[in-house]
């Protein structure tokens, strides 16, 4: 029977598909390198000892694992034990727990507390990524990858025969697209927010679509909705949310994005359970990496890394990707396994081979999972526009373009990707710009697709008030009324909150506020105001060289916010659905 060699691009690559970030990830990349190479030096001096026996007390090391993989580096750890593995002379004590990546992730990048395991292996650097992108995170070394699997459309026996497998072929739009329409077949996901596998796929739909067609927004806002219709919180329910016939077979899906392990393990259980069948992509299936990593490595002692990093080079060994291949993962050890793909569900001419789809660039992950938020969570946002003299200055490279201008034309792209249930308000301010207050409020928050009696939509109305804003020409560019204007307007948020909607309050402002009084009012009132059961985060954006980041972000942070700065008005945009993102997940 044909084999298949593995992709390059799935080779165990410590930094494969990683960028730097603002950690010292270079330096501690070094590290653990120097600490690699010393491994294998002290292991040919025989100062590592692999054989039986120990002395003194266990190195015990905790090892956070996607629940995908934790059974096989549990088992890996287990037969570590049994083997009397040791470090320095001292047995290796690995304990692994199940635990679920996106919650890792963001423990990881608030930094709430100290992480209580050295390593953490999920399931994808976008975990990583995620974890990274906070200035006051843990810190995290990069240390290999344990195994891969790449990510394919299941569907139970029926919905295949109706889609022709094996021998019809597919792109991710293609397959999409056979979802939908007269006769559809049922498609599912897990929230893409909540899993690599429902993102990855997602994200690959995204750029499917828009090859085949530029102008498919509309047609992927509509895909992202039915997904959202039928999506589940975990990997885990996904599985359990196909049909199985009987009573729930008019009800349960026919379809999901999962992983080529995941139908594995599911095709491997003797439940009765009907066997899936996969399609892989023709234009190329993204790929789950498992990428380890050293937690917090500066903390760690001597023996808690040399441990850590003798068990990573373990994982690695034949043995352990032996123990890998058995609970459904592809290995850099051997061929790409004719069994395990037609256990997992697949058989020629699928393209199970083909799994050489670069990572996604980290932008269009987070642009797809701001359009997934967006999209499946409706919003209730307060927009607070700077209209003081800072917002009057131009911007470099712009010839004849001011702060506002720009602004006012990022705000409404951002504008346009709101569903009619959206709900968006919009208030200016400067001091003194309306008589006694600094703000004014230019139009209510209510839902976009909402009409007035001349029949316009609030969205072409509050796109008109946004085209007509501009900046005060009294007063100097410092005097903002920035402290006041927000206090009012998240008071008035949280007032007027909305249960199961993200809440929130965007602050665009040019330039600093000197009112130190107001300022202290401000920070006392919200530490007052703000309530973990009625969240409404302060998303505060600094435009330009003259706004201070740092201060809105420690000002916003009160409410469960973040503070964000640009150098370039229409970069607002980005951030604006990024902001959104981060904070539309309290109450999905």
């Amino acid at each position: 029977m044909e084999r298949h060699s593995l992709p390059d691009d799935e080779a165990t690559d410590s930094t494969r598909g990683r960028r730097p970030r603002r950690r010292n990830v270079l330096i501690a990349t070094a590290l653990v390198l120097s600490l690699a190479a010393g491994t294998g030096i002290a292991a040919r001096s025989g100062l590592l000892s692999f054989a039986d026996g120990c002395t003194g007390s266990a190195v015990r090391i905790d090892l956070a694992a996607s629940p995908d993989i934790a059974p096989a580096v549990a088992a890996v750890a287990d037969s570590a034990r049994r083997d009397n593995v040791t470090s320095d002379g001292r047995c290796v004590d690995v304990r692994v727990e199940a635990r679920e990546n996106h919650e890792i992730a963001d423990d990881l990048a608030t930094a709430t507390a100290a992480p209580e395991y050295e390593v953490w292996l999920p399931d994808s650097d976008v975990w990583v990524e995620r974890a990274l992108d906070a200035d006051d995170g843990i810190a995290l070394t990069p240390a290999g990858n344990a195994a891969t699997t790449p990510v394919a459309l299941a569907v139970i026996p029926s919905a295949g025969t109706r889609l022709g497998w094996p021998e019809k072929t597919y792109t991710w739009a293609e397959l999409t697209a056979a979802t939908s329409g007269k006769d559809a077949v049922r498609l599912g996901a897990a929230d893409p927010a909540r899993s690599a596998t429902g993102l990855l796929a997602f994200t690959s739909v995204v750029g499917s679509t828009r090859k085949a067609d530029p102008d498919s927004d509309a047609r992927i806002a509509a895909t992202a909705e039915a997904l959202a219709a039928r999506a589940s919180g975990s990997d885990d329910e996904v599985v359990r949310s196909l049909a199985r016939g009987g009573s729930d077979s008019a009800k349960g899906n026919e379809a999901v994005f999962l992983t080529e392990q995941a139908a594995f393990t599911h095709n491997s259980a003797d439940s009765g359970a009907l066997n899936l069948q996969l399609f892989y992509p023709t234009d190329a299936a993204p790929v789950l990496d498992y990428p380890l990593n050293l937690v917090d490595e500066p903390e760690l002692t001597t023996d808690e890394s040399r441990a850590a990093m003798r068990f990573i080079s373990l994982l690695n060994e034949k043995g352990a990707q032996r123990t890998m291949a058995e609970h459904g993962f592809r290995t850099a050890h051997s061929a790409v396994s004719d069994d395990l793909v037609r256990a997992s569900g697949g058989r020629a001419p699928q393209p199970y081979a083909l799994t050489k789809a670069q990572p996604p660039a980290t932008d269009m992950v987070e642009e797809t999972l701001g359009m997934w938020t967006v999209t499946v969570q409706d919003a209730r946002l307060t927009v607070v526009v700077d209209t003081s003299g800072s917002m009057a200055q131009p911007v470099p490279g712009r010839t004849g373009e001011s702060r506002m201008d720009v602004t006012k034309a990022s705000m409404l792209q951002t504008l346009a990707q709101f569903t009619p249930e959206d709900e968006v308000g919009l208030w200016d301010f400067a001091a003194g710009l309306d008589g006694g207050k600094d703000f004014r409020k230019l139009a209510e928050t209510a839902p976009l697709g909402e009409r007035a009696k001349d029949g316009a939509t609030h969205r072409e109305s509050l796109s008109d008030a946004v085209s007509a804003l501009a900046p005060v020409g009294t007063g100097s560019a410092a005097a903002t009324g920035m402290y006041d204007t927000t206090l009012a307007a998240f008071k008035e948020a949280q007032s007027s909150y909305v249960s199961g909607k993200c809440n929130a309050v965007i602050l665009l402002t040019g330039g600093p506020d000197t009112d130190g009084a107001a300022r202290t009012a401000l920070v006392d009132e919200l530490r007052k105001l703000a309530d973990p059961r009625r969240p409404v985060p302060l998303i505060a954006i600094a435009v330009g060289p003259g706004a201070n980041r740092d201060e809105v972000n420690e000002i916003a942070r009160i409410t469960g916010g973040a503070g964000y700065e640009v150098s370039d008005p229409a970069d607002i945009q980005a951030v604006m659905i990024k902001a959104i993102m981060s904070v539309g997940g309290g109450e999905r």
